[in-house]
């Protein structure tokens, strides 16, 4: 599978999210070794755990040396639950996918700048709608999110499921 397939299959599981999650934004989050899906996770009801903290759950140990595709940038700040790019670090992940920046100023890049620091590459391409949509990243920051991107998100996710911004710590 390519890095668009996984990502699309994180995206799927984000949108289990929508509308339960608040005041949190909808995330799905996968983690591969060797081509092979190892843990996976999104956003519980009521925004917590996180899609990072499920995943890294059920990978265990397969964790260390993975890929890890997740559809929002990974927090980087102590709220009530510790960092999860922080967690992804300490998990021993070899490279993160990220499809978009998380516009929430507590973060607001720090994640992905805490992964990089940690972590070698980073490769962005396409465009972010899809995942702005899927997570509720930009009509949550608004405080409507739940009833505003559900509908849309369908619509423009089955549209467009190619076009995702990545980039890969």
């Amino acid at each position: 599978m390519s890095h668009e397939r996984f990502m699309a299959h994180a995206l799927a599981l984000g949108r289990r999210g929508l509308g339960r999650v608040w005041p949190n934004p909808a995330v799905g989050c996968v983690i591969v070794q060797d081509g092979r899906i190892v843990g996976r996770g999104f956003t519980q009801p009521g925004g917590r755990p996180h899609a990072e903290t499920m995943a890294l759950a059920q990978a265990g140990d397969a964790a260390r040396g993975a890929t890890v595709y997740v559809t929002l940038e990974p927090c980087s700040h102590h709220g009530h639950t510790p960092p999860c790019a922080q967690a992804l670090i300490d998990a021993g992940v070899a490279h993160v996918v990220g499809a978009i920046q998380d516009s929430d100023p507590r973060v607001n890049g720090a994640g992905f700048d805490m992964l990089h620091s940690a972590l070698p590459i980073v490769l962005m391409d396409g465009s972010p709608r899809p995942a702005e949509i899927a997570s509720g990243s930009q009509a949550h920051r608004r405080g409507d999110w739940c009833t505003a991107c559900g509908p849309i998100m369908t619509r423009f996710w089955l549209g467009q499921a190619q076009r995702v911004r990545m980039i890969l710590c």
